[in-house]
């Protein structure tokens, strides 16, 4: 199944992602890379904030695609690296490394970027998933750059890759708060039952690209 999985998800990813010429900001250049290499690790980084506290919450989506797909992949997310639960393996001979950043949401990218830096990877191998109120709760979006709407999680990544927004971007939607609900309040509330299925589908369809391929 990692095989085949592997096998159609790349060719996607890759297809999409750098389906734009990129020029990589020359006062970042940590990141510049005039070539992607079959070998090269794709950075993905779910966002969220650490603590039992926020787990399952809608704004830790980020967090749990990054664990499904962990768990699919068998890769262990154990180690502590640049403020980050970390992960790496091998998915048929690519490498894969996986964060969940334990900054805080806002503060996300004081562990993205040194992290992406570290690994000297251009920005269109590092995949950035969250979620997003603009789309209904439990469908999923692809896109190879952008700007960050009002997440604060995703403007801080953007603020540590030096204002580069060509990186992309896993959506997961979430749906809008309901009446006159402040948006604020609403992230950071748990799923009811019906949208904690919709959200395992998603997860579900992730990992097996049904959701995302062709």
């Amino acid at each position: 199944m990692k095989g085949v999985l592997w096998n159609r998800f790349t060719p996607f990813l890759s297809k999409l992602c750098t389906s734009t010429t990129f020029q990589t900001s020359s006062s970042y250049s940590s990141f510049s890379s005039p070539s992607l290499s079959p070998l090269q690790p794709w950075l993905f980084v779910g966002l969220g904030n650490p603590g039992e506290k926020y787990q399952s919450t809608r704004h830790n989506v980020g967090f749990d695609m990054i664990d499904a797909f962990a768990q699919s992949q068998g890769i262990p997310l154990t180690a502590h690296y640049f403020k980050a639960l970390f992960g790496e393996g091998m998915v048929d001979g690519v490498p894969i490394l996986l964060a969940k950043p334990q900054t805080y949401m806002n503060l996300s990218g004081e562990s993205v970027g040194p992290l992406a830096a570290y690994y000297k990877l251009p920005l269109n191998r590092v995949l950035v998933a969250f979620d997003d109120m603009d789309l209904p709760c439990g469908v999923l979006r692809l896109q190879p750059k952008g700007g960050f709407g009002r997440h604060n999680g995703l403007k801080s990544v953007i603020y540590h890759f030096r204002k580069n927004r060509e990186f992309c971007r896993l959506r997961i939607g979430i749906g809008r708060p309901p009446g006159q609900m402040d948006p604020k309040a609403f992230v950071l509330q748990k799923f009811n039952r019906t949208g904690r299925e919709r959200l395992l589908m998603s997860y579900a369809r992730f990992t097996l690209v049904h959701k995302l391929y062709g």
